[in-house]
């Protein structure tokens, strides 16, 4: 395994008049190089603030509280990201990280031309001056052809091109000072199915041709699983299981991932099969003692769960670098047969 981000018991905190919110909770994860990783969970789960620690891009009220995100570079340096300055950090954003934002389209422009963003982006993040103009508009260009967009969009502004063509434009953009990774949070989020597919079909064909590591943010199981090789699932701000998509989809070893596969509509059984996950997420604020799941979790009518504490910086490791923070991850498999 050739690792490219280690998150190392990354805490994030929301200050309110109420109390603090950890909307990330002790989260440890690998993700390795060349793989394209999925985060899965509902919303409020947790998907968007890990994106934002690892970018750094956290905000008041938010703050990182505790925690390493360590970054392994192409040649070999190892850097730890949360202790960067501001400045330092942003020698890396775009051009070793970079992310395509939920709704991204939205951060376009509308005076500029999309010329002109690929232009300011180079220039604002290319501190060693290696491309000219010309060369900055050959590679856009080249990159929106990557995203079967024409060359002409170069000329168009924002308004004069639709979600779907905006989503393809970000991507490209995105791309263009060739990172080592890219974050993208929600990318398929208010476009049509076939869009959304359309979409996934293109960054398929990004990471086959470049090897770019990829870190896909989504609710929408449906279409991470035919995408990304590695799954995490988040929960009320923990990272509650990961591995290998087919050994979570298939053998999910977490009652929440169970509870998520069972729920999700398949062309191939009887739709009355499909059950609803029962139950709301918790008041983070409110949070049950022992598993956060418990109060939903199909173990609880068996009296486990809640009456213990469960150690949420040790995941279990049952087998096929399948990661669980179930502690009853067998009866949970037992379901799945």
């Amino acid at each position: 395994m050739d690792p490219i981000l280690e998150i190392k018991n990354l805490c994030i905190d929301f200050k309110t008049n109420r109390g603090i919110i950890r909307a990330c909770d002790d989260v440890t994860v690998n993700f390795n190089r060349g793989d394209i990783i999925g985060i899965i969970g509902e919303s409020g789960s947790g998907k968007t603030t890990l994106a934002s620690g690892i970018l750094k891009t956290v905000r008041a009220p938010g703050r990182i509280a505790s925690g390493e995100i360590l970054y392994h570079t192409p040649n070999g340096e190892t850097i730890d990201l949360l202790k960067l300055s501001e400045h330092e950090y942003a020698k890396h954003r775009w051009t070793n990280i970079t992310t395509v934002f939920q709704a991204a389209q939205n951060v376009l422009n509308p005076t500029l031309k999309i010329k002109e963003h690929f232009i300011e982006t180079a220039m604002a993040h290319d501190t060693d001056k290696k491309f000219t103009k010309k060369q900055i508009l050959e590679k856009a260009a080249m990159l929106l052809s990557q995203v079967r967009l024409e060359e002409r969009i170069l000329n168009s502004y924002p308004h004069q091109l639709s979600g779907g063509m905006k989503q393809r434009t970000i991507i490209a953009l995105s791309l263009l000072l060739e990172p080592d990774m890219i974050i993208l949070d929600e990318p398929t989020t208010a476009l049509d199915v076939i869009t959304q597919w359309y979409i996934i079909d293109i960054l398929r064909k990004i990471h086959e041709e470049t090897g770019i590591t990829m870190i896909f943010m989504t609710h929408d199981v449906s279409i991470i699983g035919s995408v990304v090789d590695r799954i995490g699932v988040m929960y009320c701000g923990q990272m509650v299981e990961y591995g290998k998509v087919e050994d979570v989809f298939l053998k999910p070893s977490h009652s929440y991932t169970y509870g998520l596969m069972n729920a999700v509509p398949s062309l191939k059984d009887d739709i009355t099969k499909r059950k609803a996950i029962a139950g709301y997420p918790p008041n983070l604020l409110e949070l049950p003692k022992g598993c956060r799941f418990g109060p939903r979790c199909f173990l609880s009518k068996e009296g486990l769960c809640q009456s213990e504490e469960i150690n949420i910086t040790d995941m279990v490791d049952v087998g096929n670098e399948q990661l669980t923070l179930c502690p009853h991850w067998k009866k949970v498999k037992e379901q799945c047969h």
